[in-house]
């Protein structure tokens, strides 16, 4: 039932720790998910220096969803929105033919308080990857929930639990928020070829297999997955339909390698366009990794 059992490894931002779970070079995507970075939990004190924050940055060829446990994170982006993130909302940034943004963190840095969420990409299908760029911000009231027997759980977005979450999708895809009651029970069905559950917080049984805070497990197609809760736990359930190969390299998702050359030329050019109330710095692009970039999948 398990494929494979994939570990976080903690990267520091610049002051800011994230667990990077995806890409993973034994199993590079979940379906439609190329990229999760787990946030946090960190704890920030007021007055934090702004070197924490994400500057202005570009993408092409995904979308990026944000959601957050604890926190608040400001975005803003070049096609001109500025919006707040909070906890059980979603910020869904389709990036398509290009967009820059940056995220911000001028509540914390004002008030304190803990940072804690995922970050995570969805590769655009072949004939969307030069989709025209947009913003999409839903409250918990666009997000179906469902609570009984030690289980409550949110549908962040895609389809799944006879649900289907008010967040355009561009494929068939899932993304749920599971907390469960130490000794609960839940289930996920197998209708997607592609699955895993990553645990935020706490540890669950799977399989006869304990897999704790920080792991996701990735699982074979075919069969219902039964998720017990050794302790109190938060689990992220992710998954959908395969989209075939992807390149990734920095900020950028495309089929094609000669795609992402092209995102790279025009980054260091200066011809995507910053957000227009971000603009005074940018993180330039980082020098060329060793060899060619792998196709994705």
């Amino acid at each position: 039932m398990i494929e494979l059992v994939i570990d976080q490894r903690r990267k520091d931002l610049g002051g800011f720790e994230v667990g990077r779970v995806l890409p993973f070079h034994a199993h590079r995507m979940v379906g439609p998910f190329v990229f999760f970075d787990h946030m946090g939990p960190a704890q920030f004190e007021a007055g934090f220096p702004r070197t924490v924050d994400v500057r202005p940055h570009p993408h092409i060829g995904l979308s990026t969803v944000s959601y957050l446990f604890e926190g608040a994170m400001t975005h803003r982006d070049s096609v001109g929105t500025t919006e707040v993130i909070r906890p059980g909302e979603v910020n869904w940034m389709t990036a398509g033919k290009g967009i820059t943004h940056s995220e911000r963190f001028e509540d914390l840095r004002a008030h304190g308080g803990i940072m804690h969420g995922i970050q995570a990409w969805v590769a655009l299908p072949v004939e969307d990857e030069e989709t025209d760029p947009a913003f999409a911000h839903h409250g918990p009231e666009d997000l179906p929930t469902y609570q009984g027997q030690g289980l409550w759980a949110r549908l962040i977005a895609g389809k799944a639990f006879g649900a289907e979450a008010k967040v355009k999708t561009h494929s068939p895809m899932f993304y749920v928020h599971w907390a469960l009651d130490a000794g609960a029970t839940a289930q996920l069905p197998a209708e997607y070829p592609e699955r895993a559950a990553y645990v935020a917080q706490g540890v669950v049984e799977i399989d006869g297999r304990q897999i704790n805070a920080g792991q996701m497990a990735v699982f074979a197609p075919g069969q219902p997955v039964l998720v017990k809760a050794v302790t109190d736990a938060i689990v992220m359930l992710l998954g959908g339909e395969p989209l075939g190969p992807r390149f990734i390299e920095w900020n950028f998702v495309a089929s094609s390698k000669d795609r992402i050359e092209q995102a790279k030329a025009d980054w260091r050019a200066g011809r995507m366009k910053l957000p227009d109330a971000d603009d005074l710095e940018f993180i330039p692009l980082p020098p060329d990794p060793p060899g060619p970039a792998p196709a994705m999948s």
